[in-house]
């Protein structure tokens, strides 16, 4: 027969293992339930910063550079020729052929033109008739003092007759001269028939063809001749550096024809005045220029090294922004946010600004801020040595 007493225990046991299979089961459920809740708020938060930061706009920033450095002061630049002249002609004419055109490289004394010059031929010709007219008659009065001097020994003339053959003979060597004067006279106007190169240089322009009507002046301008082995360079330095410009200071010139390129010069005198009008030293840089690289009338820009104000901190320009309530800078705290402060600005050194209050110099500035931005706008901030690269 069983045993009726173990029953209940056996049941006891049973119930207790089922509810303990239960409450793993339970456990279980709920950890899975949790780890999955968790994930998903994860999942969330990450989606939530992504989003976040997608519409955050990206922007170059930088830092302002402590005064006591030098910085680079960039100014426009014109570029002239060493010496540059018009070649006008010095006699009437025609212009019988030109032997050289624009561009031509030339030197010294060389022809650069021929010039029919008839009227002047036939000037020539009618001094040279009066010049031995002259002489003809300065040879006739030296026979006829002569004769009176040796009748005035017989007394076969007065001494007045001899004087008054004396003066006529001085008289007539004086038109004499005054006639070979003449001839000499146009001989020169003769040989500038031949137009020659005053200096060696480029030809710039030929404004002539042959055949065309030459007046002696400057009425008609035959060539224009540069010497470009050298250039001038001439750029306007504002006011409160003009003390920092010496002659022998280093510069450096760049032109849009050739991008990244730096031509060395030097500074060689300045107009020792400040233009009223503009507030600027006008300031000549010379650059040599022996291959020709550089041509005369570009456009360039030549930097100087300047030394800024020692407390100040200097920008780019880009990173001003002109608001009615004056010049602001956006300014971009640890957590992407953009505060606008305000400055006061100093000299100019054309890339870049002076900021002599509002800046510490510690700050991630904004080097290019669009107009709309506004204080507390969320932004991306990318130095700009990773924003160049990225490009």
């Amino acid at each position: 027969m069983p045993d009726l007493r173990n029953r209940p225990r056996s049941s006891a046991g049973a119930l207790l293992i089922r509810w303990l299979i239960v409450l793993v089961v339970v456990a279980l459920l709920g950890e899975l339930l949790y780890s999955g809740f968790k994930a998903r708020q994860k999942t969330g938060e990450e989606l939530d910063t992504a989003v976040r930061d997608n519409t955050r706009l990206p922007v170059a920033v930088g830092h302002p550079q402590k005064g006591g450095a030098n910085v680079t002061g960039t100014y426009p630049a014109n570029i002239r020729a060493y010496v540059e002249t018009p070649i006008y002609a010095r006699t009437n004419g025609y212009l019988k052929r030109w032997l050289v055109d624009i561009g031509a490289k030339v030197k010294e004394g060389q022809l650069l033109a021929e010039i029919e010059t008839p009227e002047v031929d036939q000037q020539l010709k009618q001094a040279e008739a009066t010049v031995a007219a002259a002489q003809s008659m300065v040879d006739l009065d030296a026979t006829t003092a002569k004769r009176y001097q040796d009748l005035l020994k017989s007394d076969g003339v007065s001494k007045q007759e001899v004087d008054t053959a004396n003066g006529t003979l001085k008289t007539d060597e004086g038109k004499l001269r005054a006639a070979q004067a003449d001839v000499d006279r146009w001989k020169s106007m003769r040989s500038f028939q031949l137009v020659n190169a005053p200096f060696a240089g480029t030809i710039t322009a030929r404004l002539v063809d042959p055949g065309a009507l030459i007046s002696a002046g400057n009425s008609t301008v035959l060539f224009r001749l540069a010497d470009t082995s050298t250039l001038r360079v001439y750029t306007d330095v504002p006011e409160d550096f003009s003390h920092h410009i010496r002659a022998g200071m280093p510069a450096q010139l760049e032109v849009p024809s050739n991008p990244g390129r730096k031509f060395t010069g030097s500074v060689v005198r300045t107009s020792g005045a400040i233009d009223p009008a503009s507030r600027t030293l006008l300031t000549e840089v010379q650059v040599q220029n022996p291959t020709g690289e550089l041509l005369p009338g570009e456009f360039g820009q030549v930097s100087f090294s300047l030394q800024p104000t020692g407390s100040a901190v200097v920008v780019q320009a880009s990173a001003v922004l002109f608001r009615p309530d004056g010049p602001q800078i956006a300014v971009v705290d640890g957590t992407g946010k953009v505060h606008m402060q305000g400055v006061k600005l100093g000299r100019d050194y054309g890339r870049s600004l002076e900021v002599v209050s509002g800046l510490s110099g510690d700050e991630t500035i904004i080097l290019n801020p669009s107009d709309s931005i506004t204080e507390g706008t969320l932004v991306k901030p990318v130095e700009a040595k990773e924003a160049a690269k990225e490009k």
